[in-house]
């Protein structure tokens, strides 16, 4: 007698993090269910298994009726969906409160067995950040609905497509000087696979119910990160300490511009909530749960970024050759 295999709906599926959790979830030989807005622009999570095991469907964690036939037949639940929008309908509150709140009440509502939620380190109730306590409000909302969740509080996530490291090494190509706002805040990095790792081990019953923060091996200031992607793609820039009032005065200008444009200003520079964010540690409490309580032993950041942060050194993938070329004798 042959068994079905598994479904796992991942909303967000097609992000950062969800790709990564999705591609493990089909090697496991479970059938993906990716739970997006667009899924038309998620085609290409299609080849991670077989022909029709890994499907993108239209899903809109704002609507209920759209968690619900998402969640249907499932026997597990990932939800990766965060914003770092303050404004518009897709906002802090919207995302990462009452969507994560949705998401766990239609899954308790149609059997799933298993519940993992992303989260982030940093999210409390008390914070300076909205991000950070509509993250925690969030946690709470999941809790209460679904009080065997897994939830995972990464660190800042580096790995080919991340929003972090890309971003400070593409405006190492752009400009001489790197402005660095809180520069002592201490970040603890941690690969994106390492953490689709331990949502993987929440699907499968792997790992307790509960919070598990989850930073790499190395803890770093902004400066000191700053420093490691300037060696890495062999630059020399100018770094640029500014101070925290400057700071908040300048993002509330640009977040001024994105309201006054009613949004074709997209501020992808620094907002004011990103600054609040930098005023405090970004790494795992000391008496928290986090890999090493699931036996895994994260990558670290030396292992990986080389890998794909090469193409914003001056010659590329041709970097080594052409410096070692220089020293030949003619």
């Amino acid at each position: 007698m042959s068994h079905a295999p598994k479904l796992v709906t991942i909303f967000g599926g097609s992000g950062f993090v969800g790709r990564y959790i999705a591609r493990r979830m089909a090697k496991e030989g479970w059938r993906v269910r990716v739970a997006v807005r667009r899924p038309n622009e998620a085609i290409f999570v299609k080849p991670y298994g077989t022909v029709g095991q890994v499907e993108p469907i239209l899903a809109n964690i704002r609507d209920d009726a759209s968690v619900q036939a998402a969640c249907a037949g499932a026997d597990a639940v990932v939800n990766c969906v965060g914003t770092f929008d303050k404004g518009g309908r897709n906002n802090f509150e919207a995302v990462q409160v009452e969507g994560a709140g949705r998401i766990a009440q239609m899954a308790k509502a149609a059997g799933v067995k298993q519940l993992v939620h992303i989260s982030a380190i940093g999210a409390d109730k008390e914070a300076l950040s909205t991000y950070a306590r509509t993250k925690a409000a969030g946690e709470a909302m999941v809790k209460q609905a679904f009080p065997n969740a897994v939830i995972l509080r990464p660190s800042v996530i580096f790995g080919t497509e991340d929003m972090f490291f890309n971003r400070i090494a593409k405006m190492a190509t752009l400009t001489p000087v790197i402005p660095i706002v809180g520069g002592s805040s201490r970040f603890q990095p941690v690969y994106v696979d390492d953490v689709a790792k331990a949502a993987v081990m929440g699907v499968l019953g792997q790992a307790a119910a509960g919070v598990y923060e989850l930073g790499g091996p190395d803890t770093e200031s902004f400066t000191e990160l700053t420093d490691r992607i300037l060696a890495c793609i062999r630059r020399k820039r100018l770094k640029v300490n500014v101070p925290f009032f400057m700071a908040s005065i300048n993002a509330k200008i640009l977040d001024m511009v994105f309201g006054l444009t009613m949004g074709l200003f997209k501020n992808n520079i620094l907002t004011a909530d990103q600054v609040e964010q930098l005023r405090t540690d970004n790494v795992v409490a000391p008496r928290a749960k986090g890999f090493a309580k699931l036996g895994i032993e994260p990558v670290a950041m030396d292992a990986v970024l080389d890998s794909y942060l090469y193409c914003y050194r001056p010659y590329g993938q041709y970097a080594e050759l052409t410096e070692s070329g220089k020293n030949l004798s003619t």
